[in-house]
């Protein structure tokens, strides 16, 4: 069952169960699914899927900062769609996952101590294998611990 099938099911039971907000959510995500499948003129796959998810929860994050404290209602909503949208987000490594992926990275490459100038290699060897499995930003403050 595609991410889409997926969002679509779930929708109709919100419908069913007459809970508008989290339709009303989830009907932007299955938009979004919809609109990234349309630009590729092709079904999605789970990685691609899970990239649009990861995108949708990212503008709300960013509106979620970027609203005054004061609009609570808009506060409010961002949370509840960041809510609902990560039931279909995948889940991330957690740091000590990636700490791993980062030794075996670090054996591949042949780095003992690493310095500073070695973290262009290191990340262009480590990011194609956490992509979609982890936040760029907690890779790269992992990897930026390693110089301290």
């Amino acid at each position: 069952m595609t991410k889409i099938e997926l969002v679509r099911a779930e929708m109709v039971k919100a419908m069913k169960a007459g809970d508008k907000a989290r339709k009303d959510a989830l009907s932007a995500l299955l938009t979004t699914l919809k609109n990234v499948a349309i630009d590729k003129r092709a079904d999605l796959t789970e990685e691609e899927e899970n990239g649009a998810v990861l995108k949708e929860m990212k503008q709300l994050k960013e509106t979620l900062e970027s609203a005054p404290s004061d609009r609570t209602e808009i506060i409010e909503e961002c949370k509840f769609r960041i809510s609902v949208l990560s039931e279909f987000a995948p889940q991330f490594m957690s740091e000590d996952e990636i700490k791993n992926v980062i030794n075996e990275v670090l054996k591949e490459l042949s780095i003992d101590t690493p310095t500073a100038k070695d973290k262009g290699k290191i990340m262009k060897e480590l990011m194609p294998r956490v992509k979609g499995k982890a936040d760029g930003k907690v890779v790269n403050d992992i990897v930026a611990a390693l110089f301290v």
